[in-house]
């Protein structure tokens, strides 16, 4: 993992975006940019969380997976949001993995810091409350799209979740990988990537999938994304 200070310039990243400029740069000093990599888990189960991250155009999916070892995706971070934010809560570990699904860059800030700048008050701790609702919306939404909604409405809501989250339309992603992540077999994602193909939604290509038409695939997915979307754009509006 490489590191490297980065320049008070406008950041990338959502929720340090909706700081004030001199806030935003009191917090820079304490943060450093680093690359994190496909497969690395930045926060392992009933582990201490020793670092936070901030991502800039990667994507980091919250895992939650049973005593068989079945494992299915509950959430994710993007530069949208912020990946370590139970700490603010008091708690050093979670029961939850969290794994890069899209490698990128992201800022790092130490856990016991960044408690203590949200312990200070002000933009910060506001910008932090009003993420951590939104992530318990988009769980809460998960977790009843998983149960009630088609596997094809569920691909398309993900794959323009996994879009937003490092703000490009090509992502580098198998058939295997969605299989785990939306928590049904392999077979079924291929089966639900063909009809989105036909329909000139997607590309898939190689392990990447390119969204080609992305009105098309908004009117596709389930409404699970709106909801998120529209919480998302009241509280952190551009």
């Amino acid at each position: 993992m490489s590191t490297r200070r980065q320049s008070p310039a406008k950041p990338q990243n959502r929720l340090l975006s909706a700081l004030p400029q001199e806030e935003y740069k009191r917090l820079l000093e304490k943060m450093e940019e680093v690359s994190v990599e496909q497969g690395q888990r930045l926060i392992v189960a009933g582990e201490e969380i020793k670092d936070v991250y901030f991502p800039l155009n990667a994507m980091i999916s919250l895992v939650s997976s049973t005593e068989e070892g079945v494992s299915v995706e509950t959430g994710i971070v993007g530069s949208d949001g912020v990946l370590g934010v139970a700490v603010i809560f008091g708690t050093t570990t979670t029961p939850m993995e969290s794994v890069v699904q899209i490698p990128g860059r992201a800022m790092r800030m130490d856990a016991k810091a960044f408690k203590s700048e949200f312990d200070l008050g002000g933009v910060f701790s506001k910008v932090l409350l009003l993420y951590t609702h939104i992530l318990v919306v988009e769980m809460s939404q998960t977790a009843a799209c998983n149960r009630l909604h088609s596997i094809d409405g569920r691909l398309a809501r993900w794959l323009l979740m996994g879009s937003d989250s490092i703000r490009s339309d090509e992502l580098p992603l198998t058939h295997e990988f969605l299989s785990m992540m939306l928590g049904v077999r392999r077979a079924g994602v291929t089966e639900a990537s063909a009809r989105l193909r036909k329909k000139g939604l997607i590309r898939y290509h190689h392990g990447r999938i390119t969204i080609l038409d992305r009105k098309g695939l908004e009117d596709f997915a389930c409404e699970c994304y709106d909801v998120v979307k529209r919480e998302q754009s009241r509280l952190f509006p551009q």
